[in-house]
């Protein structure tokens, strides 16, 4: 594997950034020192770790999330859950919505998950930003979900911490139709959602009730990295990934949804 290592100057999307958000991302995973360790080796100098427990009936443990600071460039990045636990919650029949302030309702699990450490994190950024560093959000899984609430809140509290980029990994539906449309105004050629051909939980909860945003990129079968694909050739490709493992078949939903699996796509796709 390539050496992770990031420009601390870019300011737009490309691939090696990407790359290297998505190996934050699978930080987030690790413990406290892990994390300052790696993170430090990425040149970013601040840091500052979040762990927050739930309390029962939440279906989930805690939250947790950190933040890396250099005098170029801010990153905050959410850890995930097991795509097994992840895919009961979103499957179950009762997941509720909550409207939220910009309009339209969003994942009320979600919405509490992010709460618990929304304002530090938040707070943590606003005073880290003192020579208007870039501003990039990043988690895989429900940590993309987390990443992309955190990056609409942050921004409808504070216009001035928009972010530059916001790119997640196998990131489940978080919001209704009207929430998404506002994200995109907002946020459009700053959000990528980076889908992993046949990710189970990059497509829960079900559609039409919870929608997406819109910018995607999609690993195909092949591991080729794609803009846009016809709605012939994705249901051809997706085919093709359910069938590739003959041993398996149908075990790639789960499979792809990894975040090492994301990992791996990234060290060997081109566009």
């Amino acid at each position: 594997m390539a050496a992770i290592t990031f420009d601390h100057a870019t300011t737009r999307y490309s691939l090696p950034h990407a790359r290297c958000l998505a190996h934050a991302a699978a930080l987030a995973y690790k413990n406290a020192n892990d994390i300052e360790t790696t993170v430090n080796g990425w040149g970013f100098d601040r840091y500052a770790f979040f762990r927050v427990p739930h309390r029962p009936p939440f279906p989930l443990e805690d939250t947790q999330a950190y933040v890396a600071a250099s005098d170029r460039m801010i990153i905050a990045a959410f850890r995930g859950t097991q795509p097994l636990e992840l895919r009961d919650w979103l499957s179950d029949a009762n997941v509720l919505m909550t409207p939220y302030s910009a309009g339209g309702t969003i994942h009320a699990g979600f919405y509490q998950a992010l709460d618990v450490v929304h304002a530090e994190l938040r707070d943590t950024i606003a005073k880290w930003r003192t020579d208007d560093q870039t501003l990039w959000f990043t988690g895989h899984s429900l940590g993309g979900a987390l990443a992309m609430i955190a990056a609409a809140r942050t921004y409808f509290e504070d216009p001035a911490l928009l972010a530059d980029g916001v790119y997640t990994f196998g990131q489940p539906r978080t919001c209704d139709p009207d929430l998404a449309a506002a994200y995109d105004k907002v946020f459009r050629g700053r959000m990528l959602r980076f889908v992993n051909n046949n990710d189970v939980v990059a497509r829960l909860p079900p559609a039409p009730l919870y929608q997406h945003v819109a910018e995607e990129r999609y690993f195909d079968a092949d591991g080729r990295l794609r803009e846009t694909m016809t709605l012939l050739a994705s249901v051809a490709d997706r085919f093709k990934g359910r069938t590739a493992d003959l041993l398996a078949p149908g075990a790639d939903g789960v499979r792809d949804h990894f975040i090492d699996a994301y990992l791996a796509r990234f060290e060997t796709s081109h566009h």
